[in-house]
C-alpha cells in the first residue's frame, strides 16, 4: 500500500494548516505541532505527514525541525531555505532553538 493512501488527508491538512502559519524566519518542531493539533505524543505522525506534503500542495515544510534544531535526514535543501530567510545554524549544524522557535 502506498503511504499517501495510508494517510488521513483531513489530519494532513490539519498538521499542514498549522505549518503553514509558520514566520518566516522561525522554525517549529515536530512535537510542537503535534501539541497544537491536540495530539501532543504523535510527532512521528507530523513528521510523516511532512515527508509526503508535496501530494497536498506547497507549505513551508522547512521551517519544521526536531526539538534538538536538527533538520530532516536527506533533505540537504532545507539548510539552505532557512538560511535564506535568515535562520543562522550553530556550530553543531542545528538551528538557534532558542532564538529561531516559532512563540505560538
Amino acid at each position: 500500500m502506498k503511504a499517501e493512501k495510508v494517510l488521513d488527508d483531513d489530519l494532513a491538512y490539519e498538521i499542514l494548516s498549522v505549518v503553514e502559519e509558520i514566520p518566516e524566519g522561525n522554525v517549529a518542531t515536530y512535537g510542537q505541532i503535534a501539541r497544537l493539533i491536540g495530539r501532543e505524543k504523535n510527532s512521528r505522525l507530523v513528521a510523516r505527514v511532512l515527508s509526503h506534503a508535496e501530494y497536498y500542495g506547497e507549505f513551508p515544510c522547512h521551517r519544521v525541525v526536531n526539538h534538538m534544531g536538527r533538520t530532516a535526514p536527506g533533505w540537504r535543501e532545507q539548510r539552505f531555505l532557512l538560511e535564506d530567510e535568515g535562520v543562522t545554524f550553530k556550530e553543531n549544524g542545528c538551528v538557534d532553538m532558542k532564538k529561531y522557535q516559532w512563540d505560538c
